[in-house]
């Protein structure tokens, strides 16, 4: 796989017209012209491997031709596209096709908000309804958390450079140690004195909100053990739990849901990203019945209503109409972690070590100063990656969950060559 370096001249009108807070087209410096399955094309016909998936919004790859073809045929047949929350037959059949595809069979009981298109909606709406059902302001989050990039959401993630961008003060939430923060110290004996103590200066809180997987703080996977123990906790106190699946969920670490492992039954669920199967905008945020107490109107969005992502998300739900789809992924996974682990063993003076599970899985660099020129090489050489953790210290991996094991290892060769190239 050959790639050309690009010239200057082909980003001029994204850095003439375009706001210097673009990112990607950055570390990425070509014009993508069309995608496929697991492969992407600029305009010169350049072919890369895409190991980003949309940031985690394309787990059924590029234009899914099932997909498309539904997609196609609803816009032919003058399909409503725009519909706020009105009843429609595409918003219906999603509705029914969840229900009875991922909710029943796991034996879990929600009702479905569309709070707007974008995970931080979804976030922004749990974090109301768990004030507003619980009666208290406070909510905790962890240490190197994200949740969006909204003022809500901002103020219960951790990262000091996106918090900063607020430009105001974030209130209403503390920040607590995710597990192995601390090394081989139980954070949850940490979290419970602080809930005990009168004196800690921590007040009952509404919810705790948490990511199984963290992804944009560096791929950090909780253990299931630590994930019962902070529902078992929520009970206790009284406290919503939700759980943030916007970029661990939809059978990114092997389930549908990332918490079916540690089997906790959260009050709270916020899905996006791949949940529009296609790439379409679209979020969900699940709420046990009890606590759907919100009045007419009283979250609301002018798109929540994407009737053609609803299409696209109903047909993505054949995918898991059985256990086949998720055990592939497990077992890519674990061809994944074989890949990451030679890697760490060839190369020690990277200080590297193993992040994550499934199709979410990252190599920490004892050594981040080197991240950006790995990823940067790979990039040359036909491989799409992105860096995650609070110094991106992490190489981070999001393939497509439709990928072969084949092309998993062909990308695991480019970053190895990447990485020789790099060190010498």
């Amino acid at each position: 796989m050959t790639t050309t370096v690009i010239k200057d001249d082909k980003m001029k009108t994204f850095e003439e017209l375009e706001s210097t807070v673009r990112s990607y087209s950055r570390g990425w410096p070509t014009v993508f012209e069309k995608a496929k399955g697991y492969k992407i094309w600029d305009t010169d016909g350049n072919e890369y491997l895409d190991f980003f998936a949309g940031a985690g919004g394309l787990n059924y790859g590029h234009n899914d031709e099932s997909m498309q073809a539904k997609m196609i045929e609803y816009i032919q047949n003058n399909g409503i596209l725009h519909s706020l929350d009105m009843g429609t037959t595409a918003r219906k059949e999603f509705l029914e096709r969840f229900n009875d595809v991922i909710l029943k069979p796991r034996n879990l009981e929600y009702k479905v908000m569309f709070p707007g298109p974008t995970g931080t909606n979804s976030v922004e709406s749990a974090l109301k309804i768990a004030r507003k059902v619980t009666g208290r302001d406070t909510v905790i989050s962890f240490t190197n958390a994200f949740h969006g990039m909204t003022i809500g959401s901002l103020s219960v993630t951790a990262n000091s450079f996106k918090r900063h961008g607020a430009g105001v003060p974030l209130h209403h939430s503390v920040s607590m140690p995710f597990d192995e923060y601390v090394g081989d110290q139980d954070t949850i004996v940490y979290l419970e004195r602080f809930l005990e103590d009168r004196g800690s200066g921590v007040a009952l809180p509404a919810a705790i909100i948490l990511e199984t997987v963290q992804g944009e703080g560096g791929i950090n996977a909780a253990s299931m053990e630590w994930l019962k123990k902070v529902e078992d906790l929520c009970k206790r106190w009284d406290i919503l739990l939700i759980v943030d699946d916007i970029q661990a969920g939809c059978g990114r670490t092997g389930t549908f849901f990332s918490f079916e492992p540690a089997g906790i039954d959260p009050d709270i669920v916020c899905l996006s990203k791949s949940i529009g199967g296609a790439g379409l905008p679209m979020a969900l945020t699940l709420i046990k019945p009890k606590y759907d107490q919100w009045g007419p109107g009283e979250h609301n969005g002018t798109f929540r209503g994407n009737n053609l992502a609803f299409i696209g998300a109903t047909q993505a739900l054949t995918y898991w109409e059985n256990e086949d789809f998720s055990k592939s992924i497990q077992e890519k996974g674990e061809v994944l972690r074989e890949g990451i682990d030679a890697l760490i063993a060839k190369y020690p003076e990277l200080d590297a070590h193993h992040r994550g599970r499934g199709l979410m899985q990252g190599i920490a660099l004892g050594k981040p100063e080197l991240t950006d020129d790995i990823c940067a090489e790979a990039f040359q050489r036909g491989l799409i990656l992105e860096t995650a953790g609070p110094d991106d210290e992490v190489v981070k991996f999001l393939p497509p969950l439709i990928i072969d094991k084949e092309a998993l290892k062909e990308g695991l060769k480019i970053l190895d060559n990447s990485i020789q190239a790099v060190l010498n």
